[in-house]
């Protein structure tokens, strides 16, 4: 059995494999209507009668959520609390606009049920299971005809009886439940029940999905990319889909850090835009986690990997306001209608901006199996240049700037804004369209080196490969800090310590395979937020330190709370492995170069050589003006910049330097 990883995007489904000890890559438009149909598409295509593992990095939870498709879902909770949802918190996200409204919640309260019991803050029963309230409810859920139902009691991490008797008597209507102790064991009650909701609402939508891809190709191999940068098994994923969130971006981070790491570059902005969004994360030596995300207006707080993703790429639209200025994104072709020179698109594109300017090659697509229609853009750019009185050339150039401008905006928030220093990082580049505009963001944010791996439009799929298999577990315990405090928090953690081994074990793990990290969430006594610091014997010293730098003070004389316990446990599993290539000289073979056309930059046409990258190999440098035209994406060097291949075939562009040697 071999190995296919498949990433479904907004215009194209990815997919890379390994057979007969060969690695191949494969993409197709992707269906946004039915997500399965390219997947199970490309697979067939791929797999034939061949028995293959799939890791599968999936929008599909993700999707149910933005567009409100997911299942008719009721939340049971603590009488007097069913307003929990559309009360929410005080935040206004959009804090000077008169007109702001908070996001519908996703369950009407028509839907919302109370059932009379009580924990305390402090664990103790201050009222009992009534069982003839619960069965109440039980009865209004049958009648709601409901789908699904999440269970989020007051305190229920602390003594999870009276969910776990809830479920009970929900089950009996063959109704999945959601719990949220075991969906999220912390304090904030809006926050969990949020989280717990979210799992609810998507989790019938991602079981049918799987179903129907197992079903079709007959594998249990299966497995889905999470928004931790792990993956878990499918049957998992359709009852915990909330952890599937973002399981595309996070296959990219994974696939940045594993193949940075490789080539020994461990400060990485990675860079991954594709045809709908582009996404960026800073890896400083590890993966960014965070558990303090919002999709689509609702607070999702479990860990993910810290992506920032923004409305542009490939085939994000052009917009004109009455005043004339231009808007790109966050609309999107996506595969269908698509940009104009797929042939049935009608509004600009940055992919067709970028084509005009001749920095795509129209029958080297996809490998030459697209071509691009260039000659169905002119009328298109000439009817819109002469609206806004700019020449076609000025317009295409304004779309890429402005499609620029809010990359760069992405970027700036990931560094500048939380106090890292661009120039220090390597802007790692990727997606299908990235290479097209990498090096002009990082000459825009004083990055000096961009780097692009091999096959970069399909890394996503391959990261999926990369990842290990990861639990993610947390407690809130509220302690505070005192002498001989650690062992304390050592038994702790002993529990989840077991369960996390177990869970591993029955995916296949022994425990010598498994690497357990241990994390404290702590704050000063009074504040609101905490800071995630690794357990260790010196984790108050790292808290100060973590403070001063994020905050810019420390007040070390200050009591010190540990808010939550977090345990990942990760079981390591098998990675593609790449040998190093043997240094083949300066100058690429003659056959690299294919020809030459006019590229436009700064709005000056220039002679650019076409070079394909399969034929370029270890220490080949590439002066620019250049494209380097392979199977999954199109790679610009533009005049002053300098690419080199390195000896895992990365391509390496210093962006400001035609003759010093790339290091």
């Amino acid at each position: 059995m071999e190995i296919i990883g498949v990433d479904t995007g907004g215009t194209f489904t990815d997919f890379i494999y390994k057979q007969n000890g060969q690695w191949g890559v494969f993409k197709l438009l992707s269906t946004p209507s039915n997500p399965a149909e390219s997947v199970l598409k490309g697979l067939k295509t791929l797999t034939g009668a061949t028995e293959f593992q799939v890791v599968h990095g999936s929008t599909v939870a993700t999707n149910a959520l933005l567009e409100r498709k997911g299942a008719v879902t009721a939340l049971v909770t603590n009488q007097g609390f069913e307003d929990i949802v559309a009360i929410g918190r005080q935040n206004r996200s959009e804090l000077y606009n008169p007109g702001y409204r908070k996001p519908t919640p996703m369950v009407p309260s028509s839907l919302c049920f109370g059932v009379d019991c009580r924990i305390t803050s402090s664990g103790d029963r201050e009222r009992p299971f009534d069982e003839n309230s619960a069965a109440l409810v039980v009865k209004q859920l049958e009648q709601a005809q409901v789908e699904s139902v999440a269970v989020c009691f007051l305190f229920s991490y602390l003594d999870p009886g009276d969910e776990i008797r809830m479920a009970q008597l929900i089950r009996e209507l063959n109704i999945p439940v959601s719990l949220s102790h075991k969906i999220l064991g912390e304090f904030r009650e809006y926050e969990r029940t949020s989280t717990t909701l979210i799992n609810a609402y998507v989790s019938p939508v991602m079981r049918r999905y799987i179903r129907h891809i197992q079903k079709a190709l007959k594998t249990k191999a299966f497995r889905i990319m999470q928004s931790n940068g792990g993956t878990i098994s499918a049957a998992a994923s359709m009852t915990e889909s909330v952890h599937t969130i973002l399981s595309g971006p996070a296959g990219g981070a994974v696939g940045a850090f594993e193949t940075g790491r490789m080539a020994q570059r461990d400060k990485l902005i990675s860079f991954d835009m594709g045809g709908t969004s582009t996404d960026v994360a800073l890896l400083d030596g590890a993966l960014p986690l965070t558990s303090e995300s919002f999709i689509a207006g609702f607070p999702v707080k479990v860990p993910m990997i810290d992506i920032h993703t923004v409305g542009a790429g490939g085939g994000s639209l052009l917009s004109i306001n009455p005043q004339g200025a231009f808007k790109v994104g966050p609309e999107s072709a996506g595969a269908y209608p698509g940009p104009i020179c797929y042939g049935r698109g009608d509004q600009i594109t940055v992919t067709d901006a970028n084509l005009f300017l001749g920095r795509l090659v129209p029958d080297h697509f996809l490998g030459g199996t697209m071509p691009l229609d260039s000659d169905r853009l002119n009328r298109f750019f000439e009817a819109t240049a002469e609206q806004t009185g700019l020449t076609p050339t000025a317009l295409a150039q304004g779309v890429i700037s402005v499609a620029n401008a809010v990359m760069e905006k992405a970027i700036r928030v990931i560094s500048v804004e939380r106090g890292f220093d661009p120039s220090e990082f390597t802007l790692f580049s990727f997606g299908g369209a990235g290479g097209l505009h990498a090096v002009d963001l990082a000459r825009l944010m004083n990055i000096p080196t961009v780097m692009i791996p091999k096959n970069p439009g399909t890394l996503s799929a391959m990261g999926m490969l990369m990842a290990d298999v990861i639990k993610d577990y947390s407690l809130t315990v509220m302690i505070e800090q005192a002498p001989g405090l650690f062992h304390k928090l050592d038994q702790c953690f002993a529990p989840l310590i077991a369960t996390g081994l177990e869970e591993l074990g029955a995916e296949g793990f022994d425990p010598e395979s498994v690497i357990i990290e241990q994390y404290l969430d702590m704050r000063y006594k009074g504040q609101s937020f905490e800071l995630m610091v690794p357990f260790d014997p010196d984790y108050e010293k790292s808290f100060h330190r973590l403070h001063e730098k994020s905050y810019g003070y420390a007040s070390r004389n200050k009591a010190v709370e540990i808010v939550n316990i977090r345990l990942r446990a990760r079981g390591v599993s098998e990675k593609p492995a790449f040998a190093p290539e043997p240094f083949l000289g300066q100058d690429p073979d003659a056959a690299a170069f294919v020809g030459k056309r006019q590229v436009i930059f700064d709005s000056v046409p220039q002679d650019t050589d076409l070079i394909l990258r399969a034929l370029l190999g270890h220490g080949n440098r590439i002066p620019g003006p250049a494209i380097v035209l392979e199977y999954s994406a199109t790679v610009v060097i533009p005049p002053g910049a300098l690419g080199e291949v390195d000896n895992f075939g990365n391509l390496i562009i210093t962006c400001n330097s035609k003759t010093e040697a790339v290091s």
